[in-house]
């Protein structure tokens, strides 16, 4: 089994690298993986030609779609993010759908942007929310590249869970999704 343990720039590769990543995608053989795996640093994966293959990386952003992952022998292998089951968020104007971007961003949701839509992972309460604020919300099946945030820079990064460890407050109870960090956002 091979193990992809370096992240390559697809911008700068060489001119052999590149070739093998053509050769890949005329083969249709890519590593397609969900969001919540490529936030991952280590895990085993099967290529689209199911090849296992294992991923341990130095632990610095999620896995972009389009990255490339290189071995110690030169190998390569392209990511590509899997569809996976979405929340799709639409408005009947530009302002309303802002207004949901700033409910969703208020709770530290991952949400994906586009001009006239909104992407997050599945959560009932968040469509709930969504609802009664007056925006349309339907299940699709969709490639999730969530934005990465305005203060992480160009190593910086985490991934999203509920376990921090940074004394943040979430309480879950009767689906409230607020989020208490000693600061106000007013």
């Amino acid at each position: 089994m091979n193990i992809y343990t370096q992240r390559l720039d697809p911008s700068t590769l060489n001119s052999e690298q590149q070739a093998i990543i053509d050769r890949q995608k005329q083969a249709e053989n890519f590593l397609y993986l969900d969001f919540d795996t490529r936030q991952r640093s280590r895990f085993k994966a099967e290529t689209q030609h199911q090849e296992t293959i294992g991923v341990d990386l130095p632990r610095t952003e999620t896995i972009k779609n389009g990255s490339v992952l290189a071995d110690y022998q030169g190998n390569l292998i392209q990511i590509m993010a899997a569809k996976q089951g979405l929340i799709e968020v639409t408005a009947d104007n530009n302002f309303d759908l802002m207004k949901g971007a700033y409910h969703l961003g208020n709770r530290h949701v991952p949400l994906m942007l586009t001009p006239t839509a909104l992407y997050f992972e599945p959560d009932h309460v968040l469509e709930s929310m969504l609802h009664q604020l007056g925006l349309h919300t339907q299940a699709v099946q969709a490639p999730f590249e969530p934005e990465t945030g305005a203060y992480k820079g160009n190593q910086g990064g985490h991934s999203h869970s509920h376990d921090h460890g940074n004394n943040h407050n979430h309480s879950h109870h009767d689906h409230d999704h607020s989020h208490t960090h000693g600061n106000s956002h007013d």
